[in-house]
């Protein structure tokens, strides 16, 4: 495999903070091998093992199924939680146009620890569920949207007491959307698609909630207008993750 030389990264002048830096910048641009980390950056042997191996310890680099470093949870963390600061901003028109268009509540959730709460909401009168409700993330179409595309580990502790398993979570991340019974609305069913943004991650899932005949009929072009909400909420996000250098 070929490494990309990374550009100059900024220099602090702190010695192991700019290899630290120089590292990072490296797996940036894909999963790297301890030999192509010091091929590529010209450090010492010793000097990029107990870096790349420090960095590894306190999260900010991982190791994938080949044992090459990867940028680690952390960072992918801090990301996520920058852009669910924005998540409430960017999908209120969406949710509002979602629920012109279907008739039916439409509602933005995140994943805080093991609950799923909810961030946004558009609605009649009646169905509008509170911004800052929140029950475990153990069952339902919403929580299995928020926890279908994480990492290993944080799978395997979501499943941990679940009413839904790693094969229910396989079909989800297939098809690219959950549907089932709602938890937050006894009754009803809920279409539940995620929200891509922050390097490619699930930041949050946008549900639509409806008595089952009402969420049947035309079920396909419910589907896609939920799609179509999710996506445009990301894009949202990304914009403004750019404007703010990148952040």
């Amino acid at each position: 495999m070929s490494v990309t030389v990374p550009q100059r990264a900024p220099v602090s002048g702190i010695g192991v903070l700019d290899k630290a830096s120089t590292l990072l910048a490296v797996v940036e641009g894909g999963p790297a091998s301890l030999a192509e980390l010091i091929e590529t950056t010209g450090y010492p042997r010793p000097t990029v093992h107990r870096i790349a191996c420090g960095m590894e310890q306190l999260g900010l680099l991982a190791r994938d199924f080949q044992g090459r470093f990867t940028v680690g949870p952390r960072l992918g963390n801090i990301a996520v939680e920058a852009c669910r600061d924005r998540l409430a901003a960017a999908a209120a028109s969406a949710l509002e146009d979602l629920h012109a268009l279907t008739g039916l509540p439409a509602r933005l959730f995140r994943r805080h620890s093991a609950l799923q709460v909810c961030v946004a909401t558009s609605g009649d009168p009646g169905e509008v569920l509170p911004v800052g409700s929140a029950r475990p993330a153990s069952a339902g179409p919403v929580a299995q949207v928020l926890l279908a595309w994480e990492e290993p580990e944080t799978l395997y502790e979501g499943l941990t007491g679940a009413r839904f398993t790693a094969g229910h979570l396989a079909v989800v991340r297939r098809r690219g959307w959950a549907e089932g019974p709602d938890p937050m609305a006894p009754g009803e069913v809920c279409t539940a698609v995620p929200v891509w943004a922050a390097g490619n991650r699930v930041v949050a899932a946008l549900a639509v909630t409806g008595p089952a005949a009402r969420m049947a009929s035309p079920r396909r072009r419910l589907l896609g207008a939920a799609i179509d909400a999710a996506t445009e909420i990301g894009d949202r996000l990304k914009r403004a993750r750019g404007g703010r250098g990148g952040e």
